[in-house]
């Protein structure tokens, strides 16, 4: 018996969560991890920096000067400490 994607996914959710839990970690633990970070880049890429990209070019305004944000981020470092 084979099962679509879909139907494998709704089988899965019908599951105990506890059960669910353990078969979703056991389906990780199968795929590349270094297949996950590209993915995951790749969707970071698509998704947030696209439109973050777009929205300042619509508005060029919005931009932070490299010093401030370099700024920003040593204040944050040194408060770590």
């Amino acid at each position: 018996m084979t099962l679509s994607a879909s139907e494998f996914y709704e089988a899965g959710m019908s599951l105990p969560p506890t059960v669910r839990k353990d078969v979703a970690l056991r389906l990780l633990r199968t795929v590349d991890s270094e297949d996950l970070q590209v993915d995951g880049t790749e969707a970071w890429l698509r998704g947030e920096a696209a439109a973050a990209y777009d929205a300042l070019k619509a508005d060029p305004s919005r931009g932070v000067p490299a010093d401030e944000v370099r700024a920003h981020f040593e204040e944050k470092w040194a408060a770590r400490s």
